[in-house]
């Protein structure tokens, strides 16, 4: 990757500040694409004096889109959401960016999907994911495909919320009481770390990864209950969990104003763990951290009294 110029679209996000790490360690230039520079100028120190460049994108401007993929050897599309309007981002805005990247001549494009991915889903995120899947390939045939299940890591969205659930849940009588829906729903994490030396290993080896779908977990499988579980011993907070029941579940969902979206919901009625029918991250040579590993670093800060606070080993 030495001197060759990757753009990776959304890359001042979380998973793309790792991605553009790993880039620059490997001596790649890295451009920077987003709808607002500015929210990835905290990246341009990352990299050496003209290794790291930013450009205006939006992927539903293919003029953007030339103009931020121009000269570019590789390309990454790690653009999501998890509420809105899913086929404008997920296939619309994916096949934009695969064909202004064939246009350019770029050797390499790596697509961030999701386990979920599958024209039969419940939920419209995942039959996006699976149509995105399918507009890349049709523009970029050589394309590599990566199906992460729930990515972790000190900035995540994730295990980051559960924690703050779990460490401001008030007492009223007895212990802290933490509702749990999907509590049987089972993922299998991803270092967020590791899925970036994933999309720098596809990135540097087409002939070896292009045209392939690789679905990326970690070493354990762990349901959502088990979580919400793990997340209060590691942060040693002592919270009685109540599961609700999926048809409860279900009609919380479809109220307005709930922290959870009934597409979301409906996302959740499926596991999120890696299958047989793909390859998975042992393709890639790369032995995935367990979360127990790294997330208590960070979770210190839910703790009550901080690094100060005893808890049990987790």
């Amino acid at each position: 990757m030495k001197n060759q110029l990757v753009t990776l679209f959304g890359g001042g996000g979380f998973v793309g500040r790792y991605v553009v790490q790993e880039l620059l360690k490997a001596g790649a230039r890295v451009r920077i694409a987003q709808r607002d520079p500015r929210q990835a100028l905290h990246l341009r120190t990352q990299g050496g004096l003209g290794q790291t460049q930013f450009v205006a994108a939006d992927l539903s401007r293919p003029d953007t889109l030339a103009r931020a993929v121009a000269g570019s050897d590789a390309v990454v599309n790690l653009v999501g959401i998890l509420d809105g309007d899913f086929d404008k981002v997920h296939v619309t805005g994916a096949r934009n960016v695969a064909e202004a990247a064939a246009a350019a001549g770029a050797k390499a494009f790596v697509q961030i999907s999701a386990i979920g991915a599958d024209p039969a889903s419940p939920s419209a995120y995942g039959r996006s994911k699976a149509a995105g899947e399918d507009a890349v390939r049709a523009a970029f045939p050589h394309a590599t495909i990566l199906r992460p299940s729930i990515v972790f890591g000190r900035e995540d969205g994730f295990v980051n919320r559960f924690a703050g659930m779990i460490a401001g849940a008030p007492a009223l009588i007895g212990r802290p009481i933490v509702p749990v829906m999907a509590a049987a729903t089972r993922f299998q994490p991803i270092y967020v770390v590791d899925l970036a030396q994933v999309v720098a290993k596809a990135l540097a080896d087409p002939d070896r990864f292009g045209g392939q779908t690789y679905a990326i977990g970690g070493p354990d499988v762990i349901s959502m209950g088990e979580l919400n579980h793990w997340i209060a011993r590691a942060i040693g907070r002592d919270v009685r969990f109540v599961e609700i029941a999926n048809e409860l579940g279900g009609l919380i969902a479809a109220l307005p104003f709930t922290p959870i979206s009934k597409d979301q919901w409906s996302m959740l009625s499926r596991d999120n763990v890696v299958t047989g029918d793909v390859a998975g991250i042992d393709a890639f040579d790369i032995r995935p951290v367990p979360l127990s590993t790294v997330a208590p670093e960070w979770l210190v800060a839910y703790r009550k009294n901080g690094r100060f606070n005893k808890v049990a080993r987790v």
